[in-house]
């Protein structure tokens, strides 16, 4: 047996096994609970492995329905430190395989305990195993851009300070989902868009061009927003065609700091609901 690892987190327990491996890492049949915490700390590693996560459908889609998390995935599938494919046959345990260690995740209380193999036979049979289940398993494809790209393009296309406002909403919740009491990544861009009187034009150009959502997505958020007194719009006139809307902030938002920019919407547009 190898040295078990006792972490907070599935994160941690990943780190840990990285750090003890030389090469690629499957992790296998892991659930939304515990999705994030993974992608979250691969993040922070220092030139990963790659990381092959075999997991079942609900579980993935549910946890990718989470903006921020699902951004986070796609940088690591754009820098070629996560790939995704979907298992079709989950075994019963949690488990992180490298070709030198197999950890099985046991769940105590607030503590994660990764409990470690080594012996050989047994390491390169489970090797083996989930070698021959990944080349037979389906890719999945992450509809998510890579964070990373949403924030460069945003910065690049509407400016630092529009930037800056989307990055503070986002640090501000807890979850992007657009489910219940959560804001979507529209409805954030927009806001962020609405403090600094952008074009609506712009930011859904810009949403399409980046893969966040089409023009017509957030033509409707921005309708729901304005029926709810988020936001108004102003018609601002071009050489050619119709008007096009600029976006503000209705009256009694006008310089709301941000946490009270997110509370009032969260609250007006569940009560629309």
């Amino acid at each position: 047996m190898a040295e078990n690892f006792f972490e907070a987190d599935v994160g941690g327990v990943l780190a840990e096994t990285i750090r003890e491996s030389d090469g690629d890492v499957y992790a296998v049949n892991l659930g939304r609970e515990t999705l994030p915490d993974l992608i979250f700390r691969l993040h922070e590693v220092e030139g990963p492995p790659t990381v092959r996560l075999l997991v079942d459908w609900d579980e993935i889609t549910s946890t990718m329905n989470d903006f921020v998390v699902a951004g986070h995935a796609a940088d690591l599938v754009a820098a070629d430190a996560l790939d995704i494919r979907l298992l079709a046959d989950a075994p019963r345990a949690s488990l992180l395989v490298s070709e030198s260690t197999v950890v099985s995740l046991v769940h105590a209380g607030s503590r994660v305990g990764g409990l470690s193999a080594t012996e050989d036979a047994f390491v390169a049979d489970a090797w083996a195993r989930y070698d021959d289940l990944w080349a037979a398993s389906e890719d999945y494809s992450l509809r998510t851009p890579p964070l990373s790209d949403v924030r460069e393009t945003l910065a690049a296309e509407l400016g630092e300070d529009v930037r800056e406002d989307f990055d503070a909403i986002l640090d501000d919740l807890s979850s992007v989902t657009g489910d219940g009491d959560d804001l979507d990544e529209v409805t954030l861009a927009l806001l962020a868009g609405a403090r600094h009187s952008e074009l609506l034009y712009e930011i859904s150009k810009w949403g399409e061009d980046v893969g966040l959502a089409s023009k017509a997505t957030f033509s409707r958020s921005k309708s729901d927003l304005e029926e709810v007194g988020i936001v108004e719009t102003e018609k601002v006139p071009i050489d050619v065609g119709r008007p096009r809307l600029r976006l503000r902030l209705a009256d009694d938002l006008h310089g709301a700091p941000i946490p009270e920019l997110v509370a009032t919407a969260r609250e007006r547009l569940a009560d629309a609901e």
